[in-house]
């Protein structure tokens, strides 16, 4: 009879490592459920009565507002896009449809190829933000993209890669952006609070780089395929050859609206600079960093105009080029949007016909 210690039998399953959770990224996601629940709020919101006419009215209040104000200060003013030179007011409005298409194409390599959703549809959800994102509060603007996205006929992507593929595009947009706002905070007429702003949308332009080289070997490891998420997000890793050609474009992107934006500020009367163009750039990006705001565009153009007047140009002028940037914004997004849809429809018809 055996009196000794009776040794431990292994445990047929591995006990659960609770440092494995670390190798999965955190950031992407809980950036990811913040958006799936930014989504299951829309929805609900539009399947109720209550919510429709609640969303209904706080979105006509907005609006209401701010033409309001929009009104009131161009009562004794001219509408700032009826003084520009029409024909570098043409030129701005083309590049930012190119821009939009150059983002579509970004950001349909952040997609597994068989999950990638067509450049329609990714352009159609740009253009759908673009119109919306004017009214809704903040980050609501990328609910209205993965709404639209996969709303739209043919979409094999579900919600979560979508809202993955949007936490790698704002990766991405941090990227892409670190040069130009390093680039501007050596602009002389930058503060130092404007360039203190700037060094933080740099320094986080060089954190997502290097999440974004760490991230597919991290989805790869073994603990992080002990989990179900980890096994999910691990095919779905961009790789980097993928996130290195979607930076490319993003950054085409962003080198072109800051085209489009040296264009209006010379039309505008405020003068032909690349570098305020940059600081306008750049401080509408670092507020669309904040998790909520009273309208995601309206934001961003607002801190853009701020960008300007605290670098000498007067308020009249720098309220005429935001109010600018936000109209052709709305335009060229409601033109991709609206292309979108005639050529789905116009597919749809020519099938129809075909099979008739």
């Amino acid at each position: 009879m055996n009196l000794g210690p009776t040794p431990l039998r292994p445990s047929a399953r591995p006990q659960r490592d609770p440092l494995a959770v670390i190798a999965i990224p955190l950031a992407p996601i809980v950036l990811e459920g913040r958006y799936r629940l930014l989504v299951g709020a829309l929805w609900r919101l539009g399947r109720s009565r209550r919510g429709r006419w609640m969303l209904s009215a706080g979105s006509g209040a907005i609006v209401v507002v701010l033409a309001l104000l929009a009104a009131h200060h161009f009562a004794t003013t001219s509408w700032p896009l009826a003084s520009g030179n029409p024909g570098l007011l043409v030129a701005a409005g083309v590049l930012l449809l190119f821009a939009q298409a150059l983002k579509a194409y970004g950001w349909g390599r952040l997609f597994a190829p068989a999950e990638r959703p067509k450049v329609l549809a990714l352009a159609a959800g740009n253009g759908g933000a673009a119109v919306m994102g004017i009214v809704l509060p903040g980050r609501f603007d990328d609910a209205m993209r993965v709404a639209v996205v996969r709303r739209y006929p043919g979409c094999p992507a579900g919600v979560r890669a979508l809202c993955l593929s949007l936490v790698m595009l704002g990766l991405i947009d941090s990227v892409a952006l670190a040069p130009l706002a390093f680039a501007a905070a050596l602009f002389p007429g930058a503060g130092m609070a404007m360039r203190a702003a700037l060094a933080v949308v740099a320094a986080a332009g060089v954190a997502a780089a290097a999440l974004i080289l760490v991230l597919p070997r991290l989805a790869a490891s073994r603990r992080a395929l002990r989990f179900r998420l980890g096994r999910w997000l691990s095919p779905r890793t961009t790789s980097r050859r993928a996130a290195a050609q979607s930076w490319a474009l993003v950054s085409a992107c962003w080198l072109v609206r800051a085209v489009a934006l040296f264009l209006l500020l010379g039309t505008l009367g405020v003068g032909f600079s690349f570098p305020l163009a940059l600081l306008f750039l750049c401080a509408g990006a670092a507020a669309a960093a904040l998790p909520i705001g009273p309208a995601g565009a309206a934001t961003q153009v607002g801190a853009g105009g701020a960008a300007l007047i605290a670098s000498g140009v007067g308020a009249s002028k720098a309220l005429s080029v935001a109010v600018s940037v936000g109209a052709l914004g709305i335009f060229s997004g409601a033109a991709v949007l609206l292309l979108a849809v005639a050529c789905r429809t116009g597919l749809a018809l020519a099938t129809t016909r075909g099979a008739a």
